[in-house]
């Protein structure tokens, strides 16, 4: 085993320097996930931990029975062979099953390692060989398919557990045969196994060993394997908790990826930590039914990715224009109101007046028709924020605070919160987190760097990589680009990668203009600018349309575009209609010559669009699970399009 002397390791059995500073927030004694769930397991045994609804009521695990169910959990893997510091794959939508498997691989001295369910066979193959899977538990037959597909190719692993059973058939001879398992007979398999085996691997883990694999979701190449040890997950989910005050008795709804870091530490590891309770949406969450989850449960909690807001935000625009007469005018003065207050918060000065009878009028009755009457924190991180969507909240008084951070910096790194935000930004640093803003322009734009406990190991074998990112004094190089205000805010203005450098050699951070299209333009779903070593910009951009089962896009135009086209006088219903049409093509030109006009440099302003025949998606490729332009892709794929709008 290695312990490594430098910021960073690659191996999977390597232990990570500790950097335990000698006071403040960095120097909270270091423990492993391990040791600090059984903690939270005696002081708050009784108390919820999990709930999920099934067969149309709430079936609930106290931290007691969570406890013990992952301790069964460990004993199987124990039993059917996982060494320590060896994978073990999760695949599926979020469940206890999940969070289960999660800990008890933990608990066993494994590597926890989650997997996107829109991941190809291929690249559950990519993840399984490189993180070493020695069990693979999946959710369905789906899952499964694609796991029995590469399983001849897979020399480590051992079992596949199946978590949800379709059927009441038992699994047919050859499922059998290839070693899978149903999850009941998984969780008896650890019968036999005595207390003093697994308490053994439980008491000689360390704080810098690794715990759990993050896989990048590969927008530039493969993806790379990062390292987190139990002393970043630990110390960056307690850091999380102290930064908003979360105690044992917040509710919060997991339904976001478990597979990506965000949903690993907001939904797994500080409740674990805190003794709070997290409640499972149903699988179909983003398809509609996460809005009765969020009635049933009444969360203090929420987060969610951009995409999830502005769906929020459709949906509420929709309604309140059927508001009429008495109704609408009461609305519409509420929203002048909480606008108003808003800007005084940020002056540090009272509410608006007129301020409690919006609240009364409007804004209760608004938080409670959305299920978020007990919320007292709303979050959006993974991507920056549009600040139409922050503005359109805040007129209902429901500030939507942006967070930041990355997989390398184990989540959330810059935060929001109440009395200490500011629209646009990606907040302050969190308590214990050195940050820095590296080779500054002349506006203060450079390299966002971190250094601290939340710093990850190291890319899973790839020593070269690491070390292109790590630097000698342990500052992370994020790729990012930002500033930092007088009142010590953090903003984000793009990515090193994605910084598009013209013909001409001007530099152009291609988000914030795609934000302000998708302002000025709301017939829009998505938009990608282009223009690396072209004379100029142009952009590439996707109508607003249906989504089967809330994923794959049509060619029917959602209620939002037909009744922008209404209003502008097209009789476009259809994407490939909206295509052709002059009406629409004049609206997004007009739109485009606005947003120019607040373009910085005469290099950011866009001169040319093509309207693309389908909008982005996860299952067509332009998007990560966690959405996120896959610029290099949509150019390949889009490239006789965009070779047009350079010919003419």
């Amino acid at each position: 085993m290695e312990t490594s002397t430098k910021h960073w390791t690659t191996v999977p059995d390597g232990e990570a320097l500790l950097k335990v500073s000698l006071t403040g927030p960095g120097s909270i004694p270091a423990s492993t996930f391990t040791q600090s769930f059984r903690s939270t397991v005696l002081k708050h045994g009784s108390r919820p931990a999990l709930r999920v609804k099934r067969d149309g009521r709430w079936i609930t695990w106290t931290y007691e029975q969570y406890y013990a169910d992952a301790t069964r959990a460990a004993k199987s893997m124990i039993r059917l062979g996982l060494e320590q510091h060896y994978g073990v794959g999760i695949i599926g939508f979020n469940s206890p099953e999940w969070l289960l498997s999660y800990m008890g691989c933990i608990l066993a001295g494994g590597i926890a390692t989650g997997i996107y369910t829109t991941n190809t066979k291929e690249a559950c193959h990519y993840i399984a060989d490189n993180s070493r899977a020695q069990i693979f538990i999946c959710e369905d037959k789906k899952q499964l398919t694609k796991l029995l597909q590469v399983r001849d190719r897979l020399p480590h692993l051992k079992v596949i557990v199946k978590y949800i059973p379709e059927s009441i058939e038992p699994l047919d001879p050859e499922m059998k045969e290839s070693g899978v398992m149903t999850w009941d007979e998984f969780m008896e398999k650890g019968q036999g196994i005595p207390d003093y085996e697994l308490s053994w691997r439980m008491d000689h883990q360390k704080p810098g060993h690794c715990a759990s694999l993050i896989y990048t979701s590969g927008t530039t190449g493969p993806p790379k394997g990062v390292m987190l040890s139990h002393d970043n997950i630990v110390w960056s989910s307690t850091i999380l908790a102290k930064s908003y005050d979360a105690t044992e008795v917040e509710s919060h709804i997991s339904y976001l990826p478990l597979s990506h870091i965000a949903g690993q530490v907001v939904d797994i590891v500080t409740p674990a930590l805190i003794g709070s309770c997290v409640w499972f949406a149903q699988p179909d969450a983003l398809k509609g039914s996460l809005k009765q989850t969020i009635l049933d449960v009444h969360p203090t909690f929420f987060f969610a990715v951009p995409r999830v807001w502005e769906k929020f935000k459709d949906a509420l625009e929709i309604e309140l224009a059927k508001a009429s007469g008495i109704k609408a005018a009461i609305i519409n003065a509420s929203r002048n109101v909480g606008r108003k207050t808003q800007a005084n918060r940020l002056q540090g000065q009272s509410v608006a007046w007129g301020y409690w009878l919006a609240q009364k009028t409007c804004f209760n009755s608004l938080r409670d028709k959305l299920g978020l009457d007990r919320c007292r924190l709303t979050v959006s991180a993974a991507a920056p924020l549009p600040m139409a969507i922050t503005e359109f909240f805040g007129d209902f008084d429901i500030p939507v605070f942006q967070a930041y951070g990355m997989s390398e910096t184990t989540g959330v790194s810059c935060l929001n919160c109440q009395g200490s935000y500011k629209p646009g930004a990606a907040g302050r640093s969190l308590i214990g987190i050195e940050i820095k803003i590296d080779k500054p322009d002349s506006e203060g734009d450079g390299e966002i760097c971190f250094r601290g406990r939340h710093v990850f190991m190291g890319y899973l074998y790839q020593a070269e990589k690491t070390a292109e990112c790590v630097d000698e004094d342990g500052w992370l190089h994020s790729g990012d680009i930002g500033r930092i205000d007088d009142d010590g805010f953090y903003y984000i203005t793009g990515r090193l990668k994605e910084i598009i450098i013209t013909k001409g050699g001007e530099n152009v951070a291609p988000v914030p203009i795609e934000q302000n299209m998708k302002e000025k333009i709301r017939i829009i779903s998505n938009v990608m600018i282009v223009g690396d070593e072209r004379h100029y910009l142009t952009m590439l951009v996707t109508i607003r349309c249906v989504l089967l089962d809330g994923r794959q896009p049509t060619d029917d135009m959602d209620s939002i575009a037909k009744q922008v086209a209404y209003e502008i006088g097209s009789s476009a219903t259809t994407v490939s209609e909206a295509m052709n049409d002059d009406v629409i093509k004049r609206y997004i030109q007009q739109g485009m010559e606005q947003a120019n006009e607040q373009a910085i440099s005469r290099a950011a302003k866009v001169q040319k669009f093509a309207i693309l025949p389908l909008d982005f998606s996860v299952d067509g490729g332009e998007l990560t699970p966690t959405f996120k332009l896959k610029r290099k892709f949509v150019t390949e794929k889009y490239r006789d399009i965009i070779d047009q709008l350079y010919s003419e």
